[in-house]
């Protein structure tokens, strides 16, 4: 089995919480992690921005990643949401049967 960190972005730590723990109760992620600012300098439309954001690192199965992005969308209030998947390449054994099993319909 394959896991990822979901990493997404989110306008306030306030909504980080309310996406991370949608997502846990909806089991598509075992664990979210939370880093509440961050300063965040891109380019929107043409011209430069900075922001100040919040992170969100969501833990979950790979065979997740489809159904986490499209719930993310729904319930983000960007246009465009960051939700980028970093694979990982090995973990505690426990931790990671950890995360299958929170993972899965109860």
């Amino acid at each position: 089995m394959e896991f990822l960190f979901a990493y997404i972005t989110a306008p306030d730590a306030e909504e980080a919480r309310r996406l991370g723990k949608i997502l846990v109760a909806e089991r598509l992620a075992a664990c979210v992690n939370i880093l509440p600012s961050m300063e965040s300098h891109y380019w929107w439309n043409g011209k430069m921005e900075s922001a100040h954001e919040a992170v969100l690192i969501a833990k979950t199965r790979a065979g997740l990643r489809d159904e986490l992005l499209e719930r993310v969308r729904a319930l983000h209030p960007a246009e465009r949401p960051c939700v980028v998947f970093l694979p990982l390449a090995s973990g505690d054994p426990d931790y990671l049967a950890w995360i299958a099993a929170e993972t899965e319909a109860p």
